[in-house]
């Protein structure tokens, strides 16, 4: 079935212009100034509708092609805080020494349960042989234990190694600005579900 049937614009260009808003955090109106220099003029709400329908199945059909399997670095896991309909949460997120992200997770709490969530939501979407040998955190306790009962439950190889290292975190501290950046340019999240 073509998910493109119906469409009054190309499919590379409906493609484009989901990839730019993913990528560079840029607003839909921008977005639509951007094509309307490009000869194609399109609405802003129409960009948002092709977000809200492409963007979720484009990250799943793509997630194995952005990564690189060959490249066992360790992860780097942290949570920073983002607004979400005018309320805190916390966004879990996982990176890679190079600062690409592996996985992320929203969550209304910050506990060992949340990251217990997070950190098998990661383990269940990665094949065995791409889990890395060292998983590096701050001290926060939830980790510790969310990762001692993945442990327990053979979901999460036994040789894997938790650091708990404050500056061996700072990829991921650093590129928490780069994400706020990018969430504040599209106006925060408007609920959970759509965040």
């Amino acid at each position: 079935m073509n998910p493109f049937k119906g469409r009054h614009f190309q499919r590379d260009i409906i493609l484009w212009a989901v990839r730019w808003y993913c990528k560079y955090g840029i607003s839909y109106r921008e977005l639509q100034e951007m094509l309307a220099e490009r000869g194609v003029n399109v609405d802003h709400s129409t960009i948002y509708r092709w977000v809200q329908r492409y963007a979720p199945e484009m990250e799943k059909r793509l997630r194995w092609y952005w990564r690189n399997p060959s490249d066992l670095c360790p992860w780097h896991m942290d949570e920073t805080y983002v607004k979400v309909n005018g309320r805190w949460a916390y966004l879990y997120r996982a990176v890679d020494s190079r600062g690409r992200t592996v996985d992320f997770y929203l969550s209304s709490r910050r506990n060992s349960k949340a990251a217990y969530r997070f950190l098998g939501k990661i383990l269940n979407n990665v094949k065995k042989w791409q889990i890395p040998r060292f998983i590096n955190t701050d001290k926060a306790p939830a980790y510790g234990r969310a990762l001692a009962l993945l442990k327990r439950e053979g979901r999460c190889p036994s040789d894997v190694e938790h650091r708990q290292i404050k500056y061996r975190n700072n990829v991921i501290e650093c590129d928490h600005g780069k994400l706020k950046r990018i969430i504040g340019a599209t106006l925060g999240f408007k609920s959970m579900k759509t965040a």
